[in-house]
């Protein structure tokens, strides 16, 4: 049971990190940097090579399939509505709106993903 605690720490510790990086370069004006921050795909990265190293290359092969089609469907369209609300209710409202859009579009392809049993080990 020990190695698992370890691992689930490691994963936290990442996640916040990055987490806690974006928001300190964001916060001292380096726009540029705290961008390239919040593009890398920290938590796949991390899930990745866990499930790499358990379930093996086509476990990560069927989840990348899965998750790239739904950033496509769900996240596509979160950051839109952020992106134009924003400005115009200001960003709280904008956030709620757009996880509202996020979490209605990815039930749905959950339930068709699983209902069709799509992405094989998804």
């Amino acid at each position: 049971m020990w190695p698992m605690v370890k691992s689930y720490l490691v994963y936290f510790l990442t996640g916040g990190i990055f987490t806690t990086l974006i928001v300190a370069l964001e916060e001292n004006g380096s726009r540029l940097l705290s961008g390239f921050a919040t593009l890398m795909p920290v938590f796949t990265l991390v899930a990745y090579i866990f499930i790499g190293q358990t379930s093996g290359g086509k476990a990560v092969g069927s989840h990348a399939w899965f998750v790239l089609v739904g950033t496509i469907v769900s996240w596509v369209p979160y950051m839109v509505l952020v992106a134009y609300l924003a400005p115009r209710i200001g960003p709280k409202l904008a956030i709620g709106a757009g996880m509202l859009g996020f979490f209605m579009l990815a039930g749905i392809y959950l339930l068709i993903v699983y209902h069709y049993h799509l992405f094989g080990e998804a």
